[in-house]
Formats: structure tokens, C-alpha cells, sequence
């Protein structure tokens, strides 16, 4: 099982969670300032550390050979946490998944492929690893997921333009993504994309909330 840690809601009685997936050399002590800064008393959140050791900090994948192995090592990994959260009572259709860089990508390549319709899934400054071969093995519900994601148009690491085509591929095939570009370089841009992402939070919440 991935090393995780809980920061459970503000509001005692909330079942609302986010999974939040850090980026390349980072950590989950890197996202210790989101519930603060995201202010929604609503939500907790289980922090994940990816599975490889990488310079101090950790990796989801071989940034440096051949990525393919361990994205799809790591998506089961993903895989395994989300169904014992569902053993221990938190339903899909009340977690988000956030994830940055490398967390983006594995964003992506792990709700288009999960079997059940996540509550919203947020997307930043990463990319995605051949979307033809995603588009080939989207689970059933894969059109019903909701996708927030954004990225920098001043990124050095991951050039903006690949990846708007990549998306647009994957919007063109019927996928539910909500696309924004920030002038950032690879970092999340201040309050600015927080709004963005706070607003997409709420609006997932209240839909949630009509239909069930």
C-alpha cells in the first residue's frame, strides 16, 4: 500500500476527500499547505507519497528510460488505495483526485482507466503518456468522470503546446475536461489558479449533492 497521511475535514461529519499526488522529487509534506490554503472546511485530505525513492524525494515513474512500466505499476498501486478506501467506507463519488506534474499525468492515466465515477479530478502542469494507448482502455465510466486541468504557458520542463494537443485528443473523445492556461511557469499560480481550482471543487460538491 502507498504511504499516505490523513488531514481529516474541519467539519467533523464530512465524507468529502481529495487524494492529493505530488510531482517529480517531491513528497506528501510538500502539499501540507493545501487544506489551508484551499479554506474548505468540507474537505480532508489523504496525502500520497509515490512508490520510488528519487533524490530526497519520491517518483511515480522513470522520468529518464522507459516511463511505461511504472505508470502502469503505480496506476494498480492507485488502484489499491482507492478500493481500501472504499473498504473502509469512503465512497468514489465523494473523493477528488489533485495531481501535479508526474501526479497529473498519473491523474489521468488512473480515473480514466478506474471503474467508478469519482467525485472530480484536477489536473496540474503535466501530461499525458500516449494518449492514443489511454484512449484504448478507458473503463466505462471514463466519459463520466470530470476533469479540471491546467497548465503554464511560460513552462520550461513541459512545454505548453504538446500538451493542449494531447488534450484536445482526449476531449475529442467525448472526455469531460475542463482545460486552463495560466501564464506560470511549473508551479501552481498563486490564489489566481487556487480560485480556479476551489471553484471546481464546490461545483463538483453541489452536483453531487442534486443527484444523490
Amino acid at each position: 500500500m502507498l504511504d499516505s497521511l490523513l488531514v481529516p475535514a474541519v467539519e467533523k461529519d464530512s465524507r468529502w476527500l481529495m487524494v492529493v499526488l505530488h510531482g517529480l522529487g517531491d513528497s506528501l509534506a510538500g502539499y501540507r499547505w493545501m487544506p489551508e490554503a484551499l479554506d474548505l472546511p468540507w474537505l480532508g485530505y489523504r496525502l500520497v507519497n509515490a512508490p520510488d525513492h528519487y533524490f530526497g524525494g519520491y517518483s511515480w515513474y522513470d522520468i529518464s528510460g522507459v516511463p511505461g512500466p511504472g505508470i502502469e505499476r503505480s496506476r494498480k498501486q492507485l488502484t489499491e488505495l482507492f478500493d481500501h478506501l472504499a473498504s473502509q467506507g469512503q465512497p468514489a463519488h465523494q473523493t477528488f483526485l489533485f495531481g501535479f506534474s508526474q501526479g497529473c499525468l498519473m491523474t489521468l492515466e488512473f480515473a480514466l482507466q478506474y471503474p467508478h465515477v469519482l467525485a472530480g479530478c484536477v489536473g496540474i502542469s503535466g501530461y499525458v503518456h500516449e494518449p492514443e494507448r489511454l484512449l484504448g482502455r478507458l473503463s466505462p465510466e471514463a466519459r463520466k468522470q470530470h476533469f479540471l486541468v491546467t497548465h503554464g504557458s511560460a513552462d520550461p520542463l513541459i512545454p505548453l503546446a504538446p500538451v493542449r494537443g494531447q488534450i484536445e485528443s482526449l476531449k475529442k473523445a467525448g472526455l469531460n475536461i475542463d482545460w486552463r492556461e495560466f501564464r506560470k511557469e511549473h508551479t501552481i499560480a498563486g490564489e489566481e489558479e487556487l480560485l480556479v481550482i476551489r471553484d471546481f471543487l464546490i461545483a463538483r460538491k453541489t452536483e453531487f449533492g442534486r443527484g444523490r
